[in-house]
């Protein structure tokens, strides 16, 4: 055996150390994933839940739990009242009044009956002109309009008097989309609560009970919905008619639509939510009470409201010299504009019964 030189011992050497240095650097090469039967984060669904618009809100199981294998999912639906109205409607278990026949007044309230219209013949019209008007309930005089207060008759809002005319006097909503005002396409009340409310939005819920169960919770998203402060404006479509048989101006309500101010962005839309048809709304007007903020013990009916015109509005459009059927903000930029011309319009029609007469 030939003897090796000490340069080539030493290089020998120094590669044995070096390898014996990076050997703890070495890993195991890595294994792959064994599929299992369900995941942690596995989310098991029944079948009959339907399409899902959100992703199931998980809740961490409780090991002591017991799991009862018997429980089903169950289907609710948000019921909350449209927009915070009639919320409270709770009725007082006594006598709210000093009066010993209080109970009898109140429910000679709720037997009103309003009167019957006089008989208007198109033959004797000389004159009829369609006006839409606007009553703002923030002036001092529209304040009964907004009226924040509960009673055995449950929200004194107007709005709220709207709603409950709807649900339980089965008052027909028509649409007033596109700015249709003919009462052409009747509302059903679940497309009135999903266009108070919002769209429509699933959720489900992992059951306390059974986590392998899902709940399914229905609720109005109402990010787009108008909030109920913000409803305060009622728009008015009526009828001046001058009957020759009489020889008076007569003016007659056609309908009523509430309008709602949404916030979209920095930009704030007014739009009418719905029309309802005032001849069919004047028996529970005249069952609803006004609030009077001088004589509490004073206080007429809405439909005595209306028919007096104990109210004030502002013309927002008229069929009087306009050839082109706009609203007058769509003619006049400037709001003093068209108040004036609202007034003008307002004047053309008095003067016309007032040229009638021979003095």
């Amino acid at each position: 055996m030939k003897k090796i030189q000490p340069y080539l011992f030493l290089l020998l050497t120094g590669l044995i150390v070096v390898n014996s240095a990076f050997a703890q650097f070495k890993y195991t090469p890595k294994q792959k994933a064994i599929k299992t039967g369900a995941s942690k984060d596995t989310v098991v669904v029944p079948l009959n839940q339907g399409p899902i618009k959100q992703e199931p809100l998980n809740v961490a199981p409780n090991p002591t739990a017991v799991i009862d294998p018997n429980v089903k999912p169950v289907k609710t639906i948000d019921t909350t009242v449209v927009g915070g109205f009639n919320a409270n409607a709770r009725k007082s278990l006594r006598n709210n009044y000093a009066f010993f026949s209080e109970d009898k007044k109140r429910k000679g309230v709720q037997e009103r009956i309003p009167l019957a219209y006089e008989n208007l013949r198109e033959e004797d019209a000389l004159f009829s002109e369609f006006v839409w008007e606007e009553v703002d309930g923030r002036e001092k005089i529209n304040r009964p309009f907004i009226y924040q207060a509960y009673d055995d008759n449950g929200d004194q809002r107007f709005f709220a008097i709207l709603l409950r005319a709807i649900e339980k006097d089965g008052v027909v909503p028509f649409s007033a989309e596109g700015g249709d005002d003919r009462f052409t396409k009747p509302l059903s009340l679940d497309d009135l609560n999903a266009g108070l409310k919002g769209s429509l939005d699933t959720q489900l819920v992992q059951n306390i009970d059974n986590p392998n169960v899902f709940d399914t919770t229905i609720i109005y998203n109402t990010k787009l919905a108008p909030n109920p402060d913000s409803i305060y404006t009622y728009r008015l479509k009526e009828q001046y008619i001058f009957d020759n048989k009489t020889s008076r101006m007569y003016c007659r309500i056609i309908g009523i639509a509430p309008i709602a101010s949404i916030q979209i962005g920095n930009k704030v839309i007014k739009r009418p939510l719905f029309w309802l048809y005032y001849p069919d709304l004047r028996a529970s007007l005249a069952k609803s009470e006004v609030y009077n903020p001088k004589n509490y013990s004073s206080r007429i009916t809405w439909e005595e409201l209306f028919e007096s015109r104990f109210f004030n509005g502002y013309i927002v459009k008229s069929t009087l010299d306009n050839y082109n059927d706009k609203m007058l903000n769509a003619i006049y930029k400037d709001p003093i504009k068209r108040l004036q011309e609202g007034e003008k319009i307002r004047q053309k029609i008095f003067d016309y019964e007032q040229e009638r007469w021979v003095y």
